[in-house]
């Protein structure tokens, strides 16, 4: 029987033949596989903090860190202490969970960079690249708009669209109780009032109606941890496609002419993009970002606060009470962002309130290897092309050693026995200067932030002084938090907490 012709053919011993090509095929893949070892391959050194690769090559810890980021980096503290560094989808995090620390990270803009990965998270999200982008104008812009003088106006802006909603949701005249999910009657009220303060104009006297805008901006809101982390299927990358080119056209007039009812801030912000060569398009997605920037933490904020307040009676009383004797001393006249100035117990319920629900990662880039300097006297490497975070919501805001009953809602937790703001907090004996941290620190922080703890209290004083609003089920808990959320700012729940109001002058 002829033989057949094998060529360079290769049998081994079981039988099973190899041809050049699969020999070829085999020695390539070996290659890679080594090469990825050489490239991806790490190991602590001495002077580095602990290392966590995780089991998984390149994904590392990447599928835990962003299921629950809070329960995976408390797993980490315990495992490995107040720093560590994990791997999470080929990048290195160096987490860092003292807050007497801290200010090394904060303050280091030589080694350390915020501005990276804030352009990462802004292509992600929202398709959006600025290159010649000048950040630091655009912040002056925002201070001189949302600090000082400026603020008083906003203020009273954010009031007569806040009155005119609220009013519109719940009328003078209602009789019977009205049912509605909390989160969004807070979110929905709150975005609108700050959307025609800042973009909108007068309501109704735009092209684009805030409720239109809302109702597009949630289904947005709702995929944005989502796009952030690069973890779209294909149905929901349609879906964030479809909704963002919807709110690009409703918010295409925004800011564009002077009269149009905008804030001057808006208006210096689309000059200095026009400035910087940026198109239509580009501008648009800038706008989409500073809704989200302006808009996207005021409503949740709000809903913990009235949802704990509604859940613990005792704080309901005290707020209402404060509330009361303002309301009292001060002549009507007065505009109501003046007369709520002065209101510690309320200020300590929203305090507490951020403490349990802010939970945003501070997040640097390590542009050039650092030696980071512990407040215990410890000393570690940073290595460049590392990513540094900070995540306040572990420590301080949920630590048991600062806070007693951390998990617990305490409305005067901020208070002393006298009824003045408590500041003073220690942890390991010392006093901290970072005991919460809702807005974040240093040349990072919100910029916003008097705007919107005015605005989250004269929607308070206006929901609890002016109408009847009560839990469905007396019984009802604060529901648990969407895990995907931590990291983003203020958290969300994963259900809505149902409650009834209806106008307290209603005959």
């Amino acid at each position: 029987m002829p033989c057949e012709d094998w060529g360079d053919s290769r049998v081994s011993e079981d039988g099973h033949i190899f041809t050049p090509e699969m020999i070829f095929t085999i020695f390539l893949l070996v290659q890679t596989a080594l090469l990825y070892f050489i490239l991806t391959h790490r190991s602590r050194s001495k002077r580095e903090p602990p290392l966590d690769k995780g089991l998984i090559p390149w994904l590392g810890h990447a599928l835990e860190f962003g299921k629950d980021a809070s329960k995976f980096l408390n797993r980490m503290k315990l495992k490995h202490g107040n720093i560590f560094t994990v791997r999470a989808a080929g990048r290195y995090v160096t987490v860092l969970l003292d807050p007497h620390s801290y200010d090394a990270v904060i303050n280091d803009t030589d080694c350390l960079d915020f501005t990276r990965y804030a352009q990462v998270l802004m292509d992600r999200i929202f398709n959006l690249r600025l290159p010649d982008h000048h950040m630091d104008k655009a912040k002056d812009m925002m201070k001189k708009q949302f600090m000082g003088m400026n603020v008083a106006s906003l203020n009273n802006t954010v009031s007569r669209h806040l009155q005119a909603l609220v009013k519109a949701e719940i009328p003078q005249n209602q009789k019977d109780w009205k049912e509605h999910g909390l989160f969004d009657f807070s979110y929905s009220l709150l975005f609108k009032a700050g959307y025609l303060t800042l973009f909108g104009g007068e309501q109704n006297n735009n092209s684009s109606d805030p409720s239109f805008v809302y109702e597009e901006y949630k289904k947005f809101d709702g995929l944005l941890t989502k796009m952030a982390r690069g973890t779209l299927n294909r149905e929901e990358k349609r879906t964030t496609q479809r909704v963002q080119k919807r709110l690009l056209e409703l918010l295409a007039p925004a800011g564009l002419a002077e009269d149009s009812g905008s804030s001057p801030w808006l208006h210096s912000y689309r000059r200095l993009l026009q400035e910087e060569g940026a198109d239509e398009d580009t501008q648009g997605k800038a706008i989409l970002m500073q809704v989200w920037a302006t808009q996207g933490n005021v409503g949740p904020a709000a809903f913990w606060l009235l949802g704990y307040l509604l859940t613990n009676p005792a704080a309901l009383s005290a707020v209402k009470k404060e509330f009361s004797q303002i309301s009292q001393m001060e002549p009507s006249e007065t505009p109501l962002s003046d007369r709520l100035m002065n209101t510690p117990v309320f200020g300590s319920a929203l305090e507490e309130a951020l403490r349990l629900s802010a939970a945003p990662f501070i997040t640097r880039e390590v542009l050039q290897e650092k030696t980071l300097h512990m407040a215990d006297g410890q000393e570690y490497l940073l290595r460049k092309g590392d990513r540094m975070c900070l995540f306040p919501f572990i420590s301080p805001q949920m630590d048991p050693e600062i806070y007693h009953e951390p998990q617990k809602y305490k409305y005067d937790r901020f208070l002393n026995e006298d009824g003045s703001v408590k500041k003073d907090f220690y942890k390991a004996g010392r006093r901290l200067k970072y005991y919460t941290m809702p807005w974040g620190a240093g040349t990072n922080g919100c910029v916003g932030k008097q705007f919107a703890i005015n605005t989250i209290r004269q929607f308070v004083y206006m929901v609890l002084m002016n109408y009847d609003l009560e839990l469905c089920d007396p019984n009802a808990q604060m529901p648990e938090v969407n895990a995907s959320r931590y990291g983003f700012g203020m958290l969300q729940p994963e259900s809505d907490l149902l409650v009834r109001y209806k106008s307290r002058n209603a005959h």
